[in-house]
C-alpha cells in the first residue's frame, strides 16, 4: 500500500500532526509509526494561554488535563503571581484521545530503521512508501547548533494530606544554586497530587538522576509534605540553543521535511515545544503534501522564518550561559520576571516586540556588561570552535 503521507515517530509534534490533518483532511491516507507501545512517550507538556490563539485553543482542549487561571514564581528576593491562565496536557491523556482518533492510521511497536523522500524502512526489513514523508524522532546532534541544556526529573506525587497549592509554581528559585540556573517547578493537579520537577539549565554535564530525585525529597519535606506514593516518574534533556546557522541545520536533513525538535520548533530560551507543535500542525493541515521534495522546500522556509524569530532568545541565552558564572544564573530570571506580565506573556509566547527587547536588556545588568557584550556578539556557531 502507497500512502499519502508517513510520519516517522509518534511524539507530540507528529501525534498533532497525525490528529489534525485526520480532522480536517480525512481523504489522506495517513500513517503514524511509533516505536513504543503507546504514542507520546512518558511526558507533561504545558503552555501559557497566550502562547495560542483562541481556536488553537479549542482544538486542543480535549487533550488538556488541567488548566489554571495564574502562576506563581519565587525568588530570593520576591515572589509574584501572574495572571496568565496555564494549561497542561500529558501522555496518557494524549494516546487516551489520539488512539481511537487515529484508528489504523497508527501503527504502535514499530521501529523505524531509516526515512528517505518516498519510503520509510522498518526494522524488520518491511518497506512503507508514501508521497510525502515527515521524520519526527526527536532531536539530533548537529554541527550547525550551539546548546546549552534543561535537565530534569520530574515526579507525580499522591500526598498523605493536602499540599494548599492553588496554582502553579513556575520556578522556585529559592533552592541551593548549583552548576547552571536550578529551580523547582510544581503542578498542583490535585488537592493532593502535585508534579515536583527538579530543573538545571546546564552547560554540559547534567546532575545525575538520582541527584535530582534526591533534591526532590528534600524539597518535599522542607514544604512539610508526606508521600504516600509516586504515581509516575518522567526525566528528559531539552536543548536551549545559544547560536545557530539555520540553513546549514535544515541542510542536515537532506531534503527531507522533519518536525518537532527534529526541525528545531521549540522556544530557544524555556525549551517549551507544545505551541510550535500546534502551529506546526495547523499549517501542514494547509500545505498541499504531494510530494516531499516540495514540502521540504516550504517546510524549510516555515522554519527559517522560526528561526529567525528566536534570534533575541538565541542572544538572551548567551547572555545567561556564557557571561556570567553558572551558580549565578538565577539572578538573570530574577531580575526577568520583576518586569510587566503582559511583557513576560509575550516572551512565553515567543511574541517579544522590539519594545520588549529593549526594555528587556536595558537597565543594570546582573551580569558584567563586557562579558554580555562578549556573548551578545558570538551569534553563529563558527564563534564556538574554540571553548566557550
Amino acid at each position: 500500500m502507497r500512502f499519502d503521507l508517513i510520519l516517522a515517530g509518534g511524539g507530540l509534534a507528529n501525534g498533532l500532526i497525525a490528529w489534525r490533518l485526520r480532522t480536517l483532511r480525512p481523504e489522506l491516507n495517513i500513517l503514524c509509526l511509533e516505536q513504543a507501545q503507546r504514542l507520546g512517550g512518558n511526558h507533561t507538556w504545558s503552555f501559557h494561554d497566550a502562547d495560542l490563539s483562541a481556536a488553537q485553543q479549542r482544538w486542543i482542549e480535549p487533550l488538556v488535563v488541567k488548566r489554571w487561571p495564574a502562576y506563581q514564581v519565587h525568588f530570593p528576593a520576591f515572589s509574584r503571581n501572574l495572571p496568565c491562565g496555564y494549561a497542561s496536557l500529558d501522555s496518557e491523556r494524549f494516546a487516551e484521545v489520539l488512539t481511537p482518533a487515529l484508528g489504523l492510521s497508527l501503527r504502535t511497536g514499530c521501529a523505524v530503521a531509516s526515512v528517505a523522500a518516498d519510503h520509510v524502512l522498518l526494522d524488520d526489513g518491511r518497506r512503507l512508501e508514501a508521497r510525502v514523508m515527515i521524520d519526527g524522532r526527536g532531536a539530533r546532534p548537529s554541527a550547525h547548533r550551539v546548546l546549552g541544556y534543561q535537565a530534569f526529573v520530574g515526579q507525580l506525587l499522591r500526598l498523605d494530606r493536602p499540599h494548599g497549592l492553588q496554582i502553579p509554581v513556575l520556578m522556585d528559585a529559592r533552592v541551593t544554586q548549583g552548576q547552571g540556573y536550578r529551580f523547582v517547578y510544581l503542578l498542583p493537579f490535585s488537592d493532593d497530587t502535585v508534579l515536583v520537577e527538579d530543573t538545571h539549565y546546564v552547560d554540559d554535564a547534567a546532575p545525575s538522576a538520582d541527584t535530582l530525585r534526591q533534591h526532590i525529597a528534600e524539597y518535599v519535606h522542607q514544604q512539610g509534605w508526606s508521600v504516600a506514593a509516586c504515581l509516575r516518574e518522567e526525566q528528559g534533556v531539552l536543548p536551549i540553543t545559544l547560536a545557530e546557522d539555520l540553513p546549514g541545520a535544515w541542510r542536515e536533513a537532506g531534503g527531507l521535511p522533519c518536525s518537532g525538535l527534529r526541525a528545531g520548533l521549540f522556544h530557544s530560551t524555556t525549551g517549551y515545544s507544545l505551541p510550535d507543535a500546534v502551529r506546526l500542525a495547523d499549517w501542514l493541515a494547509t500545505q498541499p503534501l504531494d510530494d516531499s521534495a516540495q514540502l521540504a522546500t516550504a517546510l524549510g522556509q516555515y522554519v527559517h522564518r522560526h528561526g529567525q524569530r528566536q534570534g533575541f532568545y538565541r542572544l538572551l541565552n548567551r547572555m545567561l550561559f556564557l557571561a556570567g558564572r553558572p551558580q549565578d544564573r538565577w539572578g538573570v530570571l530574577q531580575r526577568f520576571h520583576r518586569l510587566p506580565a503582559p511583557l513576560i506573556a509575550r516572551f512565553y509566547a515567543g511574541h517579544s516586540t522590539w519594545r520588549d527587547q529593549l526594555r528587556i536588556l536595558t537597565g543594570k545588568p546582573p551580569v558584567p556588561v563586557a562579558a554580555a557584550i562578549k556573548a551578545a556578539l558570538r551569534s553563529s556557531p563558527r564563534h564556538f570552535k574554540d571553548n566557550r
